[in-house]
């Protein structure tokens, strides 16, 4: 058709080449547009490759039959193959099992046998900070999703303040001016001041066409990156050089048979204003600066940082499944199938990023942010904890993890958590507050290391379930996964926590393990000090009442003698 319509002559051919021209830099201009589909290809290009043989065969098949029966026969065999696909790969999520396999054949799995200590405790969850965040802001701005990160060797929630999505006009014109950047060890998050940053980036989460975030980073990609890479996670952080940047994790696809996401990188935008400039290479090649995993070693603000994308890091930690075989996580075995418990009321759900400390332990993991997990056997009415997760925040492949079920420990799961808090002060109206987010807290007392979940007591909001409020000094609970036992615990003296525990469970610890005692406080003999004298020694007060008396007395006697 095109063919005929170029030889009919000199206007149509000016007219195809125009139409041409714009086809082409529509195609470069818009990939960030079509590129989700270019995504869905390479996802799933070993069924549409399966799928696209069946059915070319079969409608050839079908062509070349002369009979009713036997046409109907071939759509019979087609109908019943697209259908068996459907519901074994998308009902019964047989595809989403192979890629957890895939994930799990991969992956660089580390067992430790001694569970790290865990540092820096941040008080506030995630959703407390997200709801304080957005409290202290305007009509017209919004506040990213919090993420916790290294700032200045201090853990940090940083979160960017954007043009809000309820305003078009601003989400065009506006840029991100300010960062909150809030310590996560503090009881007292202040939104304000020294911790609302100003810096301005002209590629926003919230803006609009070529200066959104997805947008601007898609453009940048290469033809082949194109197929492979797609946007995580966006995250703000100082670089080596002390300036705020926009950190955006990548996930790559893997893998042809049921292809899998791993960590591919980052992509780093500078802060700076919008100008005509950055316009014009931002439509042609996007914004941001590409670092590969393999690069990541020069950059040192980017090692033991949080830039693992949470999708890449739930799919790992769910791989664990398959550690007793690839049939174990089918419906008649599942003798260790493991699952990521689900928190109930839209609470933040696992991973939780908590800084651990390695030294004392058997691996070569470093000091600082992971993502966390505590797996669950997958029946809904078990709450045990059967494994520890730890995956590396910086995108480093390795994941480690503590089996507690082959161990027998018995720890009590996160999923079982809120239920205790609840029963241990039952006078608490539970329908208007709610334990939320037990991250991991881990520390040697009474002369071993003890694992506990500390928990959160949160406001809930009666017209919005995924807002929550702690106040800036919340409630704070320490249950021992072991024994069960709930510690209400003082956030404003965290240096105390240990012994407050220590104080309520030491009885039983010595009744069950034999222990001794610990956190005696001692008690020093303090001498007394002489006070020097004058020279001259005062007569002793005994002494001046002893002549009194025989004064007196002689006075008396007489006094007898003359009456008689």
């Amino acid at each position: 058709m095109i063919k005929n319509y170029w030889n009919k002559g000199k206007k149509q051919k000016i007219v195809t080449i125009i139409v041409g021209f714009i086809l082409l830099v529509a195609l470069f201009v818009l990939r960030d547009d079509y590129q989700p589909a270019l995504l869905f290809l390479r996802k799933f290009i070993f069924i549409i490759l399966l799928s696209g043989v069946v059915l070319f065969f079969g409608l050839r098949k079908f062509r070349k039959s002369a009979s009713t029966g036997g046409r109907l026969g071939i759509l019979a065999l087609l109908v019943l193959f697209f259908g068996v696909l459907y519901v074994v790969g998308w009902h019964f999520k047989m595809y989403d099992y192979m890629k957890t396999y895939n994930v799990f054949n991969h992956l660089n799995r580390v067992e430790i046998n001694e569970l790290p200590l865990t540092q820096n405790e941040r008080i506030q969850p995630l959703q407390n900070i997200f709801t304080m965040a957005n409290e202290s802001v305007g009509e017209t701005k919004d506040v990213s999703l919090p993420h916790l990160v290294r700032v200045d060797d201090e853990n940090k929630w940083t979160m960017a303040i954007q043009p809000s999505e309820n305003y078009t006009f601003q989400q065009i014109s506006d840029n991100t001016e300010e960062v909150f950047a809030v310590s996560s060890t503090s009881p007292f998050p202040r939104f304000s001041n020294e911790n609302r940053i100003p810096v301005t980036f002209s590629i926003g989460e919230s803006l609009k066409f070529s200066r959104n975030t997805y947008n601007a980073v898609v453009q940048r990609f290469n033809f082949f990156q194109l197929f492979m890479l797609e946007p995580g996670d966006t995250y703000y952080m100082k670089n080596d050089t002390g300036k705020w940047v926009e950190v955006v994790s990548l996930i790559k696809w893997k893998g042809f048979l049921f292809p899998y996401p791993t960590f591919g990188g980052v992509m780093v935008i500078d802060s700076g204003e919008h100008d005509f400039n950055d316009y014009i290479e931002r439509i042609l090649i996007g914004k941001g600066t590409y670092i590969s995993p393999e690069e990541m070693k020069n950059y040192p603000y980017l090692i033991g940082q949080n830039i693992l994308s949470e999708k890449v890091s739930q799919l790992q930690a769910e791989s664990l499944k398959f550690l007793g075989g690839f049939s174990d996580p089918l419906p008649w075995n599942m003798l260790t199938a493991v699952k990521i418990p689900e928190m109930p009321k839209d609470q933040n759900q696992q991973p939780y990023v908590t800084d651990f400390d390695f030294s004392d332990t058997d691996s070569d993991a470093y000091n600082g942010l992971y993502h966390w997990f505590g797996l669950e056997p997958v029946g809904n009415e078990r709450t045990s904890l059967s494994y520890s997760v730890f995956i590396p925040a910086d995108g480093t492949d390795k994941m480690y993890f503590y089996d507690h079920a082959s161990k027998k420990q018995g720890y009590a799961g996160v999923s079982a958590m809120p239920q205790k808090v609840k029963e241990s002060k039952k006078e608490i109206d539970w329908t208007a507050n709610t334990p939320v987010e037990f991250r991991p807290y881990i520390k040697n007392i009474a002369g071993r290391k003890r694992m506990f979940f500390l928990g959160t007591i949160s406001a809930i909001s009666e017209k919005n379930a995924g807002q929550f409020d702690g106040s800036a000094t919340p409630d704070l609970v320490l249950i021992d996964s072991e024994y069960r036992d709930v510690v209400w615990i003082d956030v404003k003296h965290p240096s105390q926590w240990d012994k407050t525990v220590y104080d309520q469970l030491n009885e039983a610890w010595r009744a069950s393990e034999k222990i001794g005692y610990y956190f005696v406080e001692e008690t020093k003999t303090i001498d007394a000090v002489v006070q020097p004298t004058d020279s001259i020694k005062a007569v002793p007060e005994a002494d001046d009442k002893a002549a009194l008396i025989e004064k007196m007395q002689k006075q008396l006697d007489s006094l007898k003698a003359s009456v008689n």
